[in-house]
């Protein structure tokens, strides 16, 4: 047997400031380097965790929600 056999819902887990940061990254594409320190590192972890995308465009780093996460 599978294991999405077995997870009908697959959840991630957010603590309170990363759900505050995802939404205020909602359907917008915007460098890393427009938030402060603190949501930078938040962020990070949202990477690690796959909820926020991570691109090098042009030596820019642009950070982005994944459609399934968007709040």
């Amino acid at each position: 047997m599978k294991i999405n056999e077995l997870i009908s819902k697959f959840t991630i887990q957010l603590s309170n400031e990363e759900s505050e940061v995802l939404e205020g990254m909602k359907d917008k594409v915007s460098p890393l380097h427009s938030y402060t320190p603190r949501e930078q590192f938040v962020i990070e972890t949202l990477i690690r965790k796959a909820v926020v995308s991570k691109v090098v465009r042009n030596g820019t780093v642009l950070v982005m929600a994944n459609e399934e996460f968007k709040p």
